[in-house]
């Protein structure tokens, strides 16, 4: 390592939020890992981290300490890529996090055809896994995210705003669907299958279903976006999800998506954002503008099925 490991350390406790988690998982002795840190609080002249009795929480001095350790840290991986990229020929890494329904709808085919185009660039993809999207791209685990209901978050530029409807899903042959958009109402009185109290998806589905003042019990909750998809294939009832969510199986027919009628339509704000004063490297930002293509063109393709509205804005 060009640098002390006492960055890597602060660095752990800082994710980990206790000594012994972070020895844990850098494989160190706990003791080892205290003797640096408080060696670095000596350097450093300030204690860097409040002992707590459950854990250590970073004090203002280790806030502005980790924010400079992690541009370290961030600097060295790149570092580390481009002696890699000599021997390798790689010619560059995109690191994005994004939600799991995304993950596991619309991205894999738009990566797929980057990586034709772009075949020595290397793409990590991690899901959010239930958890915020954002902070991943704060503590710069990433470089960009990709998700819904983001709200402004300091240390977060946006890179792209998409607005998306929440519509039903729908197994082939219900006796419901029919051309154009769903009266809510009839939903209501089906056996639904929801998104886990809250999540933001949740809590969008529960401000449409308030207008009616009917109460909705779903006879099934999950956070798996991919699990409700599979119940409604199953006949276990209907749910409510974003068309780009269901993309792929609506266009193999598996599944079926309609709109919402107004006035009980409610949309998602897709953001694409990125780190505020982290500049995107030539990989990264030649991925963001084919992502951002790519994502347009599936909004116009929602929009010729009706499933988005025409005279929405799609990208801001």
């Amino acid at each position: 390592m060009l640098h002390s490991r006492k960055l890597l350390y602060m660095n752990e406790i800082a994710r980990c939020g206790s000594i012994r988690k972070a020895a844990a998982r850098l494989n160190v002795a706990s003791s080892a890992i205290n003797r640096q840190i408080l060696a670095l609080e000596e350097e450093m002249g300030a204690p860097l981290f409040e002992r707590l009795p459950r854990g250590l929480r970073l004090t203002a001095a280790g806030e502005l300490c980790i924010e400079h350790i992690r541009e370290v840290l961030k600097t060295y991986e790149r570092l580390e890529g481009r002696i890699r990229s000599l021997k390798t020929q790689q010619a560059g890494k995109i690191r994005l996090v994004t939600t799991v329904g995304l993950a596991s709808g619309p991205l894999p085919d738009i990566i797929a055809r980057f990586q034709l185009e772009h075949p020595r660039v290397f793409l990590q993809l991690r899901n959010d896994a239930g958890t915020t999207t954002v902070n991943p791209v704060l503590t710069g685990e990433v470089d960009i995210g990709l998700g819904f209901n983001i709200p402004a978050t300091p240390g977060i530029r946006t890179l792209a705003n998409f607005d998306i409807p929440i519509g039903v899903v729908f197994p082939r042959g219900h006796r419901l669907l029919a051309p154009g958009p769903i009266n809510l109402a009839d939903v209501v009185q089906e056996r639904l299958v929801l998104a886990q109290s809250g999540t933001s998806l949740r809590d969008a589905i529960n401000l449409m279903l308030a207008r009616l003042d009917v109460h909705v019990e779903p006879v099934v909750e999950t956070n798996a976006s991919e699990m409700l998809k599979k119940l409604v294939k199953c006949g276990a009832g209907l749910t409510l999800l974003n068309p780009l969510d269901v993309i792929t199986e609506c266009r193999s027919g598996e599944l079926v998506f309609r709109a919402i009628a107004e006035p009980h339509t409610r949309h998602q704000p897709m953001k694409l954002f990125a780190r505020a004063r982290a500049p995107l490297d030539a990989a990264t930002s030649l991925f963001v503008e084919y992502l951002l293509a790519e994502l347009a063109g599936l909004v116009k393709e929602l929009q010729g099925k009706g499933h988005i509205a025409p005279d929405r804005p799609a990208v801001a």
